[in-house]
C-alpha cells in the first residue's frame, strides 16, 4: 500500500506501450503472473471459496502490457477482484486529483478487468470532504467500489463519512455483493489488540481488509470470526492483507542474520519504507514463505478464517525490469 511506479507510468504514457525490460531470460512479469496463479491455487484448493484479490500491476493482465492486449486468462481467472489505488485522488500528492493522463491510463485496464467479470476495489487518498464524496461517486458510477483513506499509513476508521458509503444490512456473502469496504493494515494507534477489534466490530462495512498480526501477535480464528457480521447483523467478508513484493523486517518469517548475509532472494532495501526489502519473488525459498506448506503466511492466513487475500507489490516487476546492471 505504497506510492511507487510514477516513473514506470511516465514512460507507459510516453511512449505509448509498457515495454519489457529483462535481465537474461526472466521475464518478471510472466515470473509473477505465475506466483499470483499458485498462490491462488493452493488457497482454492484448501477453500474453494477463497478470495484472491491483486492490487495495482495491472500490465499483467494483457500479454502486451497494454490495456488494448490480448488478456492472460489463466491469470485474469486466477482473481476474483483487482484493486488499484490512487485511481482519482492521490497520486502524486495525498488529497489532490489524479492527473487525467493517469487516470486515463489506468481506468482502460480497470474496465477490462470489470468486462472479464472481476470486482474493482478502489482506494484513493484524500480528507477534503468534497474530494472523498467525488472519489466514492467516480467509482459507484463505474460500478467499483471504494475506500477514501485520510491516512496513507491506512491505520484509522476514517471520521468522514460517518457511515460507510451506500451502507446496508445485507449479508455479504460474496465479493460481488460488497458495496463499500474499509482497508486497515496498520493497528498501531489502537492501544490494545481488543480496542482495534472492538473499533472493527462496531463498523458497517461489507469488507474489511486487515492485516492477520496486530503488532507480533496473530489474530485468531474466534478474533475472525467476531468480526463477521456487522454492527447492524449483516455478515460480511474479512480479507487478509499480504505482501508478495518485499519482504518485512518486522514478520515472524524474517530472521537477523539475513541483515549481514542475506539470502540470495533478498534483494536491496525499500528507501522509501524502511523495514521493507525487495524480493526475487520467483525464487522458490521466498515462495515456500508465501505458500504450499503448513507454516507459510497463505496457510496462515486460512487457518485464523479468514475469507480471502489482497496481496500487495504485485507491481514488484518493475523494480526488477527498471534495475539497471
Amino acid at each position: 500500500m505504497v506510492k511507487r511506479g510514477i516513473f514506470y507510468l511516465f514512460l507507459c504514457l510516453l511512449f505509448g506501450t509498457c515495454a519489457k525490460f529483462k535481465k537474461g531470460q526472466i521475464d518478471y512479469r510472466e515470473e509473477m503472473r505465475k506466483f499470483v496463479k499458485k498462490i491462488s491455487s493452493y488457497a482454492k484448493g484448501i477453500n474453494p471459496n477463497f478470495i484472491v484479490i491483486a492490487q495495482n500491476g495491472q500490465e499483467l493482465l494483457t500479454k502486451n502490457g497494454k490495456s488494448t492486449g490480448e488478456v492472460v486468462l489463466d491469470y485474469i481467472n486466477a482473481l476474483d477482484g483487482i484493486g488499484r489505488e490512487e485511481l482519482f485522488y492521490g497520486y502524486e500528492e495525498d488529497d489532490f486529483p489524479t492527473p487525467e493522463s493517469i487516470r486515463d491510463y489506468l481506468l482502460p485496464f480497470m474496465e477490462l478487468a470489470k468486462n472479464n467479470g472481476k470486482k474493482i476495489l478502489v482506494i484513493d487518498y484524500c480528507e477534503t470532504p468534497a474530494f472523498i464524496d467525488d472519489s466514492y461517486s467516480q467509482s459507484e458510477i463505474r460500478g467499483y467500489i471504494s475506500f477514501a483513506a485520510d491516512h496513507r499509513e491506512l491505520d484509522n476508521i476514517p471520521s468522514y463519512p460517518p457511515t460507510p458509503y451506500k451502507v446496508n444490512a445485507d449479508d455479504i456473502i460474496s465479493l460481488s455483493k460488497a458495496r463499500n469496504f474499509l482497508c486497515l493494515i496498520n493497528p498501531g494507534l489502537f492501544s490494545t489488540k481488543d480496542d482495534f477489534l472492538n473499533a472493527l466490530r462496531n463498523t458497517d462495512y461489507d469488507i474489511l481488509i486487515i492485516d492477520l498480526f496486530y503488532e507480533d501477535e496473530q489474530l485468531t480464528k474466534q478474533d475472525i470470526s467476531s468480526l463477521k457480521f456487522k454492527k447492524n447483523g449483516g455478515r460480511r467478508l474479512v480479507i487478509a492483507y499480504m505482501s508478495i513484493g518485499e519482504a518485512e523486517d518486522y514478520r515472524y518469517y524474517w530472521q537477523e542474520e539475513w541483515e549481514e548475509n542475506p539470502p540470495p532472494w533478498l534483494a536491496e532495501e525499500n528507501p522509501e519504507w524502511p523495514g521493507n526489502y525487495k524480493v526475487r519473488y520467483w525464487y522458490k525459498e521466498w515462495q515456500d514463505i508465501i505458500f504450499g506448506n503448513d507454516s507459510s503466511y497463505t496457510k496462515r492466513i486460512l487457518d485464523s478464517g479468514f475469507d480471502g487475500l489482497y496481496l500487495d507489490l504485485i507491481d514488484a516487476f518493475e523494480y526488477f525490469e527498471e534495475e539497471k546492471d
